[in-house]
């Protein structure tokens, strides 16, 4: 029998193989062309492959996807926990390690712990460090099978994989793919690379009760930067993941089991009350420092600014003082100052598109006793108005300032530290798919901001998912350099939002087109909202952080 030729396009080249080949041999073919390693491929321009699947006699054209590329980035760093995963489990033993946790990201890493009848110590994680390298060298192949969903969740259990288990157990696809590296089985949301041969660039550090694995970056996937610790950061997500614990919602099998088997209306009220009360906290934190006349609330997209000003401000109310609202956008320079990037379109994410010195000037006056009038910015016009009513500062009066900027220093440069109060508010996901597989903060941003952008500009999940990397982009220059700096910091996500969310976000999803680059992404969304079993938003109250998202909130945002 003849063998099937296919005529394919690889960037400008046409070329000619056997159906049968895998594309890693094409791969190979191409990589001295690559700065980045080449880790997947898209066939016929809106399907993605793992290198080693064969190519089909219907491949009329590949793209390769590197690990510079935000798909391929994850990808490396999957397959680099999994590696991980059957390293600590080969230390440590597979009859004794009972669990191994990767929580959540920390300073360009994952923070992670093991459970069971070990000890964690400089000396197991180098041997984790040394077995993580054989791995490696050997070049050991990640097989992937399908087995029948039934047959998976008795797998897991005879693993002691009980997240796994219960999670699949809410599963309606009749299939699952499970990847094995040797006689190490696993399952994991989304693609691997070949083989360990591919996992070079990584470091371990122990840290608080667990231990780091750092990775690369995008920017630089074959160089790995010296850990950093984040204190501030890492008790936070720390005391997020324990209150998940504590409420037995760790995971989304957990959440799926409360949605099936108890009442949610508690479940939502009391997750409502737990942020209430870090609220009034943090108000009380301000009472106690009469000096303190600004408080300044940075924070990524859609982490809930607004709205946490508006209860913050309820809060300081119920202290005695008297807040005033002011959003640093407001001090935008006139639309022809504006700088502008390297594409040449205005540039409103960085510090230099606010007048600072305007800003300063007035909040000095403020602090003197003067009266100021403020400007409001015309997003229109691209030029600032200012206010008929003065505004003066009397004694128990507080500014609420909410602005992407408000901890960098350069903002309030001439301001004392004395009379400043710095909040970072970010809604840091504490849930995870299960034990080995996380949800990153920035999907749940990403979900929140699409359904806000449909229902509040009319802008199609399309755009902004398309608008997301310059979005993120901006955050990692100006606003997660300076997230340390903060007094405190808040965690605005909620166990139970995804659940929410899922019924909100599907429709959006769901619309979009094959034909479009974003294609990927949203239906990456639609299979992971495949693990949630949805709830209504009946008993979310109107003054919840997710009303910003969902509408029908009390606050005007």
């Amino acid at each position: 029998m003849e063998s099937t030729t296919c005529t394919v396009r690889i960037g400008e080249e046409i070329k000619e193989y056997t159906a049968g080949i895998t594309y890693q041999e094409i791969a190979r073919e191409y990589q001295d062309r690559y700065e980045h390693q080449i880790v997947l491929v898209f066939i016929n321009q809106y399907q993605l492959q793992e290198l080693d699947k064969k190519l089909e006699p219907d491949c009329r054209e590949i793209e390769f996807i590197t690990t510079e590329n935000r798909i391929g980035y994850e990808t490396y760093k999957r397959s680099l926990c999994f590696m991980l995963v059957k390293a600590v489990h080969d230390v440590g033993g597979h009859d004794k390690v009972e669990r191994v946790r990767i929580h959540f990201s920390l300073s360009k890493g994952y923070y992670c712990t093991v459970e069971g009848n070990v000890k964690l110590s400089q000396e197991f994680l180098d041997k984790v460090n040394d077995r993580m390298q054989r791995l490696v060298e050997e070049r050991i192949r990640i097989e992937k099978r399908s087995i029948h969903t039934t047959k998976a969740v008795e797998l897991f259990r005879k693993h002691g994989m009980y997240d796994k288990e219960r999670l699949f157990e809410y599963r309606r696809v009749s299939k699952v793919n499970i990847y094995s590296m040797n006689e190490f089985e696993d399952y994991y949301y989304g693609y691997m690379v070949p083989d360990a041969g591919y996992l070079k660039y990584y470091s371990l550090h122990l840290y608080d009760e667990g231990f780091i694995i750092q990775m690369p970056t995008r920017e630089a996937p074959e160089t790995v930067d010296p850990f950093v610790p984040r204190p501030k950061l890492f008790q936070v997500l720390k005391k997020s993941i324990l209150w998940g614990d504590l409420q037995g919602i760790d995971t989304v099998g957990a959440l799926n089991d409360m949605v099936t088997q108890h009442d949610m209306s508690e479940v939502v009220l009391v997750q409502e009350a737990y942020q209430e009360r870090q609220i009034g906290e943090i108000a009380k934190q301000i009472a106690d420092r009469p000096e303190v006349k600004f408080v300044l609330i940075a924070g990524p997209s859609s982490s809930g600014k607004t709205t946490f000003s508006h209860r913050l401000s309820i809060q300081l109310r119920v202290g005695g003082m008297h807040p005033h609202p002011i959003a640093v956008d407001n001090y935008f320079l006139d639309r022809e100052k504006t700088p502008k990037d390297e594409n040449g379109n205005y540039n409103f994410e960085c510090i230099e598109a606010i007048d600072v010195k305007q800003f300063n000037d007035d909040m000095q006056a403020l602090l003197a006793g003067e009266e100021v009038y403020l400007p409001v910015f015309n997003f229109k016009t691209g030029k600032r108005d200012y206010s008929s009513t003065p505004k003066k500062l009397n004694a128990q009066d507080i500014l609420v300032i909410e602005g992407i900027h408000c901890l960098n220093p350069l903002l309030t440069e001439s301001l004392n530290n004395d009379n400043k109060f710095k909040i970072y508010i970010s809604a840091l996901t504490q849930l995870n798919i299960d034990e080995h597989n996380r949800i990153p903060s920035t999907d749940g941003r990403l979900i929140r901001r699409i359904v806000r952008d449909a229902r509040t500009r009319g802008t199609s999940a399309k755009n902004t998912i398309a608008m997301w990397p310059s979005v993120r982009k901006g955050e990692e220059q100006y606003i997660f350099p300076y997230q340390e700096q903060a007094d405190v910091m808040f965690n605005s996500s909620l166990l139970y939002e995804l659940a929410v969310l899922k019924q909100y976000v599907e429709p959006l999803l769901f619309g979009m087109g094959k034909d479009c680059p974003e294609y990927v992404e949203a239906k990456r969304l639609l299979k992971f909202f495949d693990y949630f079993v949805g709830i209504g938003s009946e008993s979310v109250p109107t003054n919840s952080l997710l009303r910003e998202f969902i509408g029908g909130g009390c606050f005007n945002v």
